[in-house]
């Protein structure tokens, strides 16, 4: 006999982005997206330069298109410093280290080409990684080291190559004032 492994949960909350209550990941993501809980994870090798990846063609939301190292839902009572690290070993397959909270607030809400919504409040992380990632295939289908200003030069002149929420994240990491996203050439 095999036991089926239990649905993948998020965390729904309100306007105030307080919890209210947790569903069914895959019942969640669709025309009327719930307001739910993520996070985001920008990674950088040690030579400074930052990991972008290709969605796999078989992602439900925004497949082959570039974003970010790895987003995610944490498990309901999950800390999302966890969360992200188990994201990044499953998708990735390498350890990230030296995670850092930069964007506590973010939040977005978009829809793809079929119609299905994104509605997130995404704390946005970085993360070391020590070496190139092994992507787990159903997760993500290229990637590649940048550099994040060339990252953030894209983001303002072709968005339409990006995950809507890594365009406005750029934007964002930009105005915080993150050392990594600087625009001026590094010294």
């Amino acid at each position: 006999m095999t036991v089926d492994a239990p649905a993948e949960q998020v965390v729904l909350l309100d306007d105030a982005g307080f919890a209210i209550g947790t569903a069914d990941k895959s019942l969640v993501h669709d025309a009327a997206t719930p307001l739910h809980l993520a996070f985001s994870c920008y990674a950088f090798g040690p030579d400074g330069r930052m990991l972008l990846t290709r969605r796999a063609l078989g992602k439900r939301t925004w497949p082959g298109v570039w974003t970010n190292a790895c987003c995610g839902h944490p498990a309901p009572g999950e800390p999302i410093e966890d969360a992200v690290v188990r994201r990044v070993r499953q998708e990735l397959g390498v350890e990230p280290t030296d995670l850092r909270l930069v964007l506590p607030d973010f939040r977005y809400r978009a829809v793809d080409a079929s119609g299905t919504v994104e509605h997130e409040v995404c704390p946005v992380y970085l993360a070391e990684l020590s070496g190139d990632p092994v992507p787990d295939p159903d997760e993500v289908a290229e990637w590649a080291w940048t550099d994040p200003r060339d990252f953030v030069g894209v983001a303002l002149l072709a968005p339409h190559l990006l995950s809507p929420w890594s365009v406005l994240q750029a934007g964002e990491l930009v105005r915080a004032g993150v050392p990594e996203f600087r625009l001026e050439p590094l010294e």
